[in-house]
Order: structure tokens, then sequence, then C-alpha cells
């Protein structure tokens, strides 16, 4: 079989992260089934893995042109691949695709998240006398798990995300050969020529849409939520809404587009009517210059990249759809239910989001085949590093603490950016934080005269502890009335990140002194 994307796509990395995939020059079945075993026990919920046999790498990346790999050897590496697969205990089987790159093989074996996990392999599938461990991944490894970790992977037997779960409920006839198709054109997968005289079943079988015994296959959630034409009859609500508020929520008169269809064609055409319709650029000439200044009330990119997330992380088995509500000042993107547990809010405040375990692991692989996410952990740095570029005001996320019933990412209009109603919205925002100062946080903006780090600031400064509540109390107003600046923005999560006071700040202290 052939897998989902094109092969120069796999190797590129944008498609699929680099813990993701392993590069062997060779067929070694040691260390070959230790890494299947990992992948298929997916302890973190990332999807597939991907071992590309041919390939010599460096510092995690392929070396190109490839080595190769024999396809005179197919067959033979096929047979004992099956072979030291029943050594898995409970069996797994992987997949195998003979791919074609710079003019030679490469071998791909094709690692689906397995639904029978825990998995256990040999150390040493060839000894005689075989000892068995469990395998996860950490970061480009597959190692043998602590008693804490292996205990952690024991509990997820019964916890396959909800996207890669079977439903037995409704037929493969629910699935949609076109859409099936038109996914594997547009990843370039050798599959979608292959596909011309395959059935549905064949299919969804190739695609891992479905499971079960030959005469009664089910299809999976994920085929139903983005290879059937109707989700919503499977999963009522799994739409997404933009509602336009011209004079804000307390307004009478607003605007509502409702968009359906399989999830991810409600994604880009969601995109495509705030691309047009939401989205604006501005023009200034500087006089003196040249260049003239543009930016955008929302750069494009960051409520791209916000909408992604919220249909790869909602949980579609609540009966609530992504709401998209533009208003004179912001654009929120809600979804329901909450992040996951091991997420707190002081992870957003300070832009260190890491995802322990995705709750649609195959959502999130066939998004980011399709190029509509980033990779992991990487959304929300990605976001703040545009609306940084466009000169925006970082985005606000709100997890809804401790309730966790839903989230908000809040996209604030662009400062200097539209029509009177937005300028004095942001303005009075703005004029109200300065005239709300605190006496620390006056002491703040003369502390950071010169760049400081945020603990000098909360413990040296203002002799407080190094906590998120005294950072949004004391610090997080300043950056939002843009008195208080980063030093990397482009960087949030920089180890070298300071703050520093802006020349609207040093005008502010001015004036205060000259009271």
């Amino acid at each position: 079989m052939s897998i989902l994307i094109s092969i120069e796509n796999l190797l590129s990395g944008k498609m699929v992260e680099g813990p993701r995939m392993e590069f062997k020059e060779g067929w070694n079945p040691v260390p070959i089934m230790r890494s299947i075993c990992a992948f298929a026990n997916d302890f973190e919920n990332e999807g597939s893995g991907y071992i590309i046999i041919g390939v010599e790498e460096k510092d995690g990346k392929p070396i190109r042109p490839v080595k190769g790999f024999d396809p005179n050897a197919f067959e033979r590496v096929q047979k004992e691949l099956l072979n030291h697969c029943n050594n898995i205990l409970p069996s797994y089987f992987p997949r195998l695709s003979l791919e074609e790159i710079d003019g030679k093989h490469v071998l791909v074996i094709w690692v689906p998240a397995g639904n029978a996990r825990p998995y256990k392999v040999p150390d040493d599938v060839l000894a005689k006398h075989k000892t068995y461990n469990y395998r996860i991944r950490q970061y480009s490894s597959s190692i043998v798990p602590n008693p804490e970790q292996e205990e952690e992977l024991v509990q997820l037997t019964s916890k396959i995300p909800f996207d890669d779960r079977v439903n037995i409920h409704f037929g493969l006839e629910e699935l949609d050969m076109g859409l099936m198709r038109e996914h594997l054109q547009k990843t370039g997968s050798k599959l979608f020529r292959e596909s011309a005289t395959m059935s549905v079943e064949e299919l969804a079988q190739q695609m891992n849409l479905c499971h079960g015994a030959e005469e009664h296959r089910f299809p999976k959630n994920v085929g139903l939520l983005m290879f059937s034409p109707r989700p919503e009859k499977f999963f009522p609500e799994a739409r997404i809404e933009v509602v336009l508020f011209p004079k804000g929520l307390a307004g009478k008169t607003f605007t509502e587009k409702v968009f359906t269809g399989p999830i991810q064609k409600q994604l880009t055409d969601a995109l495509s009517f705030l691309k047009t319709n939401v989205v604006k650029e501005k023009v200034v000439k500087i006089p003196g210059q040249a260049e003239a200044k543009r930016f955008y009330n929302y750069p494009f990119e960051a409520i791209e990249e916000a909408l992604a997330n919220a249909v790869y992380h909602r949980n579609y088995e609540l009966r609530e759809p992504i709401e998209v509500r533009v208003l004179p000042d912001c654009v929120e993107i809600l979804s329901y239910n909450g992040v996951d547990p091991s997420l707190k809010q002081r992870d957003f405040d300070q832009g260190r989001v890491r995802p322990r375990r995705y709750r649609n692991r195959r959502i999130g692989e066939f998004l980011k085949e399709l190029d509509l996410t980033e990779g992991k952990g990487t959304g929300i740095p990605a976001m703040q590093w545009e609306l940084g570029k466009n000169g925006s005001l970082r985005a606000l996320f709100d997890s809804d603490e401790p309730e966790r019933r839903h989230f908000v990412t809040e996209i604030r209009i662009h400062p200097e950016f539209g029509d009177q109603v937005s300028n004095q919205v942001s303005n009075q925002v703005s004029n109200q934080v300065v005239q709300q100062l605190s006496p620390e946080q006056q002491a703040v903006l003369e502390f950071t005269l010169t760049p400081q780090k945020r603990k000098e600031i909360l413990e040296e400064c203002l002799g407080l502890k190094n906590q998120t509540a005294n950072f949004k109390r004391h610090l997080e107003p300043l950056l939002d009335a843009q008195l208080l600046a980063l030093t990397l923005p482009d960087k949030p999560n920089s180890q070298h990140q300071k703050y520093v006071t802006t020349e609207k700040g040093k005008t502010f202290l001015a004036k205060q002194n000259e009271l």
C-alpha cells in the first residue's frame, strides 16, 4: 500500500514532525521493531509514526539524495517483518510502502497508533531467549518507560482518542470516495492513482478509516467527520458559526454565516469568508521614506492558526459548534469543551503551551497533511509571532479554569487600524489602563528603563514571588497598554526574554514626574 502523503513531503518534515519519523540506512529488525512498538503505543496521542529505510540522517534530518533501498529485497523484508510482528504482544502489523525519490527507492513503514495498546516487544527479536518490554517515544528515541510511564501507558488501554474510535452505528457507505480521493490528490499521495480502481471499503482500509472483521467493518469517527458530506448527521452541531457584531455584543444587529460539511471544508470556507469580509489592510505613507507602512487589522495567518486549532482540538462528542465572534475591537474564537487538563491557564499566560496528550490525533494528522495547522506545540507561538510582526497586541487565551467548559482565543484589532469606533474602543482601553496604573506598575516602568527579566521585576523590584497571578496583575496591563514590551517579541518563550519600557511608557513617566 502507499502512504497518504508524498514521500517528498514526508522527508521535508513540513507535514510530519521529526519525533514521528525515524530514518534508517538499512533493514535492521532489532531497533526497527522497538520503534514500531513505540509508535503503536502512541504514548502522547500524536498519531502515526514513520520509519524510512534507505535514508541516512544527520541531527535528525534526512541526507539528500537518499542512499536508497533495494526493491528486490522488498518481499524478503516484508516476510521477516511479518514474522517479527507476531512477536509483538498483542500482535500488531504496520503498513509498508515502496516509494521513489531522488531516482531511488526507499521503504516506508507506516505505523498508525494501535487500538489494542499497550504493546510489548522483545528487546532483541533475533535472540533465542526473548525479554519483553513496553516501548514509548521520548523525543526522537524509542525507550523502555519508567514505572510511572508504564503505569500511565497501561491506563491508556481504554482511552482511544474519540476521532480514532470505531463508530458501530453507521456503515462504510457513509464515506464518500470523492472526498477521500480529493484528500490524496491534495497531499500528493501515489495512492490517489491507485485508488481509481478501488472500492470505498478498500480505500477506507488503506487510509485507516475503518476497523473490524471483513464481514463487519465500521467507519472510524474521523472518517465520518472528514470524508462524509454531512458529518452533522452523525455529530449534531459539528459546524462553524461566524457572527459579525458591528456594534458589539450589546448591539441588536448582527450577521451570521454557518459553515457545514466535512470539517476541513468548514475550516477552509470559514477562513475564506473571514479573509474576504473581515481582514483589512491599511497603508500609511511615512514622510521622508520611500516605502509605506503596511499592516492589517487582523493578520490572516493568526486567525488561520487560531481557527485551525479550534477544529483540531474541539470535543466532537459535545453538541456545540465552534463560534467565531467578530466584534468592533477583536475576533473571538470559542470552542468546546476546555483544553486538556494537563494545560493550565498560566501556560497560556506565559506562552509555554505544550499539550501533554492530544484529543484528536487523526484529525491533527490529516490537517497537517493539508498544511492547515502547525506541528506539535507551535500553534500559539506561531500566532503570537504573526501578531508581533504585524504590530498587533498579543492574543489572549481563556481556558475557563477550573470548570474547563470552553476555550476562547481573543485576537485584538491593530491599535492604529480601523474606523472611528474601533479606534475609540482601542484608545479607551489604553487610556483607562494608563489612568489606573498602580504605584507598583509605575515602579516597574522605572525599573525596566533598562531591560529586565520577569523574575528580576517581580522579585527584586516588587518583592513578590515569580508567579503567574503576580505577572497578570502587574505586568500584563503594561504590555496591553504598550507601555512595556518584550525584547524578543518573536521568541516569547526564550530563556533570554526581557521586558523594557517603551517610548510610550517613557512619555508617561515623564508626565508623572512633572506632576
